[in-house]
């Protein structure tokens, strides 16, 4: 497959660059305003590998909504990965990297008609469904779909509860269901279920697992032949976390109720594979100091940091995932902490990435970097007011190189060899090699020059203020 965007193409690393080094050489290269990220495609199969180890027996089938970057869907298309898409459109671009249909679940219980239509005619076969008039949808428009019937089982504590909007209660309307299909003549090959996005609560997955099997019981019963169990997403994925704790109910579940081969298992995790693959940079654009009060007129009691990225881009995230996010400056500071908040770029004032925390003084020009960035993000991003969407800037080392090179849809085309090419490093697009024409000679993007008076250089010295009692 040929890659047209040169910017979506790898960059191979030498051994001695890595994410930090990247972000560093782009920051600091006095030609780079605009936030970016950096995606490290080696963590995304690091956390292939994790789960392999981790949960032998399930399937990893990619949350596509989570991150619909097309290289983290061409990775995990060469590592082997299905992918569960909600729309015609996760279902086109998925096929348009050479995935078979057969590796997809369309995994929205509510479809359009006309989504509906499109996966019958892209033979996109396997769905969900949980509740009547989406069996009569598709008896109607995909009379030959292979059904999955999603139920509902909570999570206690979750980032993200599902369970309000999706899944039937698996006592009382999951049987009627079954019992429709079976009027109806559908194919029911399976039970599906997801406790919540981010969950936090391992043993709900037993719980859910316990239902699956007394359902897979009932449709055996009533003439079905299902085979699929699909134990949904949930898992964590940021850096630090682990999903040790789920494995181990999710595993005696299956030994316990699910001990055959006969049954195949898939999961769909999203988070857990591009959460701490994607760290973003942002630069501080404006600062406002916050004064004190009569008695201390001149003492800074708050710093406001307006970063170039915020909640109607990025940042969403802390709007509809609930995340928490941690800035971390990018230049080591020094003396007293001071009570910081960090703002977006827009107009609005619910534009807000960080409302309280303790910074060193940071400076215009200054950047702060946000780990564990990948997860619902970027497809939720928009260009409100004017502002872009970040770049994403793709990075492996070698030993990632070797592995993926040749591993379909994956082509040595899709890498860039060799060291970090310098236009790389200075933020621009591989396409181009005229570096000099973003650089005015005439105009510095260090804070001391922004805000420097010509008439009257700043002063080698550095003031502050002392209240002395006499």
């Amino acid at each position: 497959m040929k890659v047209t965007n040169l910017d979506e193409r790898i960059h191979v690393l030498d051994s001695a660059s890595n994410v930090t080094t990247v972000i560093k050489d782009i920051a600091l290269s006095g030609l780079q305003e605009e936030a970016f990220y950096v995606l490290d495609i080696g963590d995304v199969v690091r956390k292939h590998q994790i789960w392999k180890e981790k949960m032998p027996r399930v399937s990893p089938y990619y949350a596509v909504k989570c991150n619909d970057n097309l290289i983290v869907i061409e990775v995990l298309a060469a590592l082997g990965i299905g992918f569960d898409c909600a729309s015609k459109s996760e279902i086109n671009k998925v096929l348009s990297v050479g995935v078979d249909p057969s590796r997809i679940i369309f995994a929205n219980p509510a479809k359009p008609a006309s989504h509906i239509r499109h996966s019958a005619v892209v033979g996109v076969d396997v769905m969900t469904a949980d509740n009547e008039s989406e069996l009569h949808k598709i008896k109607k428009l995909h009379p030959t779909a292979k059904v999955v019937i999603r139920i509902r089982c909570d999570a206690e504590v979750a980032q993200c509860q599902l369970g309000m909007k999706f899944g039937c209660d698996p006592i009382f309307e999951a049987p009627n269901l079954l019992r429709l299909s079976r009027v109806l003549g559908l194919n029911i090959i399976g039970i599906s279920f997801h406790v919540g996005s981010g969950c936090q609560d391992p043993p709900v997955f037993y719980r859910a697992i316990r239902h699956s099997k007394i359902l897979f019981d009932l449709a055996t019963d009533l003439g079905f032949k299902p085979y699929l169990l699909d134990i949904g997403g949930g898992y964590p994925g940021n850096k630090g976390s682990s999903i040790d704790r789920i494995a181990d109910v999710v595993n005696e579940a299956l030994d316990e109720y699910f001990n055959t081969d006969a049954v195949h298992v898939i999961a769909e995790p999203g988070r857990f594979y591009v959460a701490s693959a994607f760290t973003l940079a942002t630069s501080i654009h404006s600062k406002r100091s916050v004064r004190g009060d009569e008695n201390s007129p001149n003492t800074i009691t708050h710093n406001m940091y307006y970063i170039n990225d915020g909640v109607y881009g990025s940042f969403n995230c802390l709007l509809y995932d609930h995340q928490h996010v941690i800035p971390i400056p990018l230049k080591k500071g020094c003396g007293k902490m001071i009570p910081s908040s960090i703002w977006g770029p827009t107009c609005d004032g619910l534009d807000q990435v960080v409302e309280n925390v303790l910074l060193h003084e940071m400076d215009l020009g200054d950047w702060i970097i946000f780990e564990n960035m990948g997860a619902y993000t970027l497809p939720v991003a928009s260009p409100f007011n004017g502002f872009p969407v970040p770049k994403v800037h793709i990075v492996a080392d070698e030993n990632i190189w070797h592995l993926l090179k040749d591993a379909l849809p994956l082509t040595e085309e899709h890498f860039v060899i060799g060291n970090t090419p310098a236009n790389l490093r200075l933020g621009l697009d591989i396409g181009g090699t005229d570096t000099n024409a973003w650089h005015n000679s005439n105009i510095e993007l260090t804070s001391t020059q922004i805000l420097a008076d010509v008439t009257n250089p700043p002063s080698s010295y550095f003031y502050d203020y002392l209240e002395v009692d006499l």
